[in-house]
């Protein structure tokens, strides 16, 4: 246990990381915003940061607290951290990667089941009492449906995966090819759209990928096709994605993350080719604890004076 070393949690703390974090150190649960005064006595002792992946922390927060060491984040994305900042000041930033594949991956491919066959329109076609009418309209059968990943890292490979189970012949696309793997890269997005049934995006957030998928993406996947989003609302042009499936120009979407969360448009909301889940990619006992406990062990080492365990690849 390490009292002495105290941690300024910017998120709300779920209840997996929340007794973690308390046994080992003194925490301030959002003080910064809770209680200025306070906070201000306590800014020259905090040495931690306790945040997840939707976390803001930018150099003003980092100016006030000139004993910080570590920003540990729960959760693979960081794009809301100033690592530029962090790095200046030798402040470690770390993330929990790896430990949330399996959870993400699996979501995905129940997103790409949901969007094709159509699995809550159709619970919604009983609930409201239309099967006595006659069947609702067919769906789109997923299996041997091209796909494209957007962004091919540890989750994008495990999706690609799990896709071949279904006889879908997977390419991708990132900044730069990865060697050794058995997928074809493609050089453009929009041309990956384009020979894609199904557009699967899982590249990390941030201003390099900020409306990667615009309207020239969206409508080269066409009339027939299905965008799937469980990497972060900014890739995706949402005003764009909203106009595309109003006009008929997208065929289907299903999304886990928005640009504005938890405020999603009503436009997108009221769309019925459209399957929307509450950002739960990671969202399972045992994957959310496994988070928690590599977040706080990330804290523990720092306190200890021992190396991190999974520091983003910028402060390697």
């Amino acid at each position: 246990m390490s009292p002495s070393f105290e941690v300024l949690a910017v998120m709300r703390m779920s209840p997996l990381l929340e007794p973690l974090l308390r046994a080992q150190f003194t925490v301030h649960d959002r003080l910064h915003e809770s209680d200025p005064a306070a906070f201000e006595a306590v800014a020259p002792r905090i040495r931690g940061i306790a945040a997840s992946g939707e976390s803001k922390v930018g150099a003003a927060l980092m100016d006030r607290l000139p004993a910080l060491e570590i920003i540990s984040v729960m959760g693979v994305g960081y794009d809301g951290i100033d690592v530029a900042a962090a790095k200046a000041r030798g402040v470690v930033v770390t993330h929990t990667p790896d430990v949330l594949n399996d959870d993400v991956a699996d979501l995905a491919m129940a997103l790409m089941l949901a969007g094709s066959r159509q699995i809550v329109a159709a619970d919604r076609y009983i609930r409201d009492g239309h099967w006595s009418g006659g069947p609702m309209p067919l769906a789109r059968k997923l299996s041997g449906s091209r796909l494209g990943v957007v962004g091919m890292g540890r989750i994008g490979q495990a999706i690609a995966r799990r896709a071949q189970a279904f006889d879908m012949p997977v390419a991708y696309h990132t900044r730069q090819p990865k060697p050794g793997l058995p997928y074809p890269y493609i050089a453009s997005l929009v041309d990956l759209a384009a020979r894609s049934d199904v557009l699967v995006v899982i590249t990390p957030g941030g201003a390099a990928t900020r409306h990667l998928v615009n309207a020239e993406v969206l409508a080269a996947l066409g009339p027939q096709g299905l965008l799937v989003n469980v990497a972060r609302g900014s890739v995706v042009d949402e005003t764009a994605l909203i106009e595309a499936l109003e006009s008929g120009a997208l065929g289907g979407a299903a999304l886990d993350v928005f640009a504005d969360e938890p405020n999603v448009p009503e436009r997108l909301r009221a769309l019925p080719q459209v399957v929307l889940t509450p950002h739960i990619g990671s969202a399972t006992n045992s994957t959310r604890g496994a988070m928690a406990g590599l977040a706080v062990e990330n804290l523990r080492a720092k306190a200890a004076g021992e190396a991190v365990l999974t520091a983003v690849p910028e402060c390697r």
